[in-house]
């Protein structure tokens, strides 16, 4: 835990070069990592469904075993918590990540979006905010969505949750 703080606290201090920016590089984890966790706790306490797709995209987007997930989930709910803004993470991906890999990032947002099949404008709104910081543009984050959903209809509706509290399958 430690030098997954130490790391991400060098990388905002001392970034590498853009010519080493590579989707696999380390010390983003943290920062995506709790980008996702405040994804799926917007709408209150994270689903088993939700819990679920965080280790399950972790494990095979990020290439780690069933441990070192759970420790990068514990250590970056630690430090979504201690958040007041998304700048603080997405500043470190920015630094750190090749436009394939925000890319990645964005997908895996959206992906936990649809994972409960209850979206709702607050977790639209998250991606929307977090793509632009992270320089994601407008037609790609819509792209994303797009993709995303299609594969989600495929394993069931998907209820949408207005800010006046109505839902509507699609």
């Amino acid at each position: 835990m430690l030098s997954r703080l130490r790391q991400f606290i060098a990388d905002v201090v001392a970034p590498e070069t853009e010519d080493d920016l590579a989707f696999d590089d380390t010390g983003y984890r943290l920062a995506a990592t709790a980008l996702l966790i405040h994804v799926i706790s917007l709408d209150g306490e994270p689903s088993d469904v939700e819990r679920r797709k965080l280790h399950e995209l972790l494990e095979t987007r990020f290439g780690l075993d069933p441990g070192t997930t759970a420790r990068l989930i514990k250590s970056a709910t630690l430090a979504e918590g201690d958040a007041v803004d998304l700048y603080r993470f997405t500043s470190v991906i920015m630094r750190t990540v090749n436009e394939e890999g925000r890319l990645r990032i964005i997908e895996m947002m959206w992906e936990l979006v649809y994972a409960d099949a209850n979206v709702t404008e607050f977790e639209e709104n998250v991606v929307w905010r977090a793509a632009d910081l992270l320089a994601v543009s407008a037609r790609d984050r819509i792209n994303l969505k797009r993709q995303v959903a299609k594969n989600q209809v495929a394993e069931g509706p998907v209820a949408y949750a207005s800010g006046a509290g109505q839902v509507a399958e699609t």
